[in-house]
């Protein structure tokens, strides 16, 4: 069980991380800003609709948040570049 937790507990430390980030970007503006808007919302969307297939397929929901944190993660990465 207290592994689960830490893999909630990192899900929610590299959200924020991604969170901060974005938003520095975004209040750069430009067009890097624009580019990154057009960004999340396309990210955005594919997720709610990864999650509901993946939620109508009777997942659990920890693997659902895994999956979430992939991208998020990925997103992490892209940033630290």
């Amino acid at each position: 069980m207290t592994r689960y937790w830490r893999y909630v507990l990192m899900f929610s430390i590299e959200s924020s991380c991604v969170v901060v980030l974005r938003t520095m970007k975004l209040a750069s503006g430009g067009v890097p800003a624009l580019d990154e808007a057009c960004r999340i919302v396309t990210e955005k969307a594919v997720a709610m609709g990864e999650t509901s297939v993946r939620a109508a397929r009777g997942k659990w929901p920890l693997a659902i948040a895994l999956a979430y944190r992939r991208a998020v993660r990925s997103n992490l990465r892209h940033f630290s570049r």
